[in-house]
Formats: structure tokens, sequence, C-alpha cells
């Protein structure tokens, strides 16, 4: 699975952007596409995800205020942002998830795009 990000850039806190992220390759096998970010200095956390049969989750920190969608026929998986904050600065990354417990499950990730939402 390859994951092309794209989306980020500068905005001022009470802003808004859209992320995408596109998937190509075993898509197939996917099971879950999601967004991470990571601040300097911090770890990496889960932002939204969402399942392949539509089912979502958010953080708390940005319920509300982001929204994971995606388009099947397209392939890619959005992060619409809303009410931007300075602490949302950080690289976002794509992720997608495939295979089971079972069959061993395997993490994918996108090149990483920077948001920076200055006060």
């Amino acid at each position: 699975v390859q994951l092309q990000a794209s989306g980020g850039g500068l905005v001022q806190a009470g802003g808004f952007l859209r992320l995408s992220c596109a998937a190509s390759g075993s898509i197939l096998s996917i099971r879950a596409l999601g967004w991470y970010r990571q601040a300097p200095g911090k770890q990496r956390e889960l932002v939204a995800m969402i399942t392949s049969s539509g089912i979502t989750n958010h953080a708390d920190s940005v319920k509300g205020r982001f929204t994971i969608s995606r388009d099947n026929a397209k392939n890619t998986v959005y992060l619409q942002m809303n009410s931007l904050k300075p602490e949302d600065t950080a690289v976002y990354y794509c992720n997608a998830v495939t295979g089971t417990v079972s069959s061993g499950i395997r993490n994918y990730w996108g090149q990483g795009t920077l948001v920076t939402v200055s006060s």
C-alpha cells in the first residue's frame, strides 16, 4: 500500500484546512485509514480513523472540529479541520491498516504533511 498525503500549510487560528491522502497498491486489503500527528518533542498521536465499513473515531482533542471521511471511488481519505488552534500545529501522517490479529496487522504511512497554525 502506498499513501500520498497533501493539503498541509500555514493558517491562522480559527481557520480551516483539508488534508487528503490517496491510497494505491493493495487497496482491497485496507481495513482502516486514518490520520496521526506529531508535534515537535511529542509522540505521534491518533487524530482520527475510519474503517472500511465507515465507522469513525476522533480523538477527544479534535471532536467537533475535525471530520474524517473517505471517497471509496477515489481511494482517498480526507481530514477536514475547522476552528484550528495553535496546538494543532504538527506534521500530519496518513495511515493505512491491513490484515487481522490472526494474519498479522500491518501499518503503512504516508510521507507527512506539515500543518502550522499561527496565533
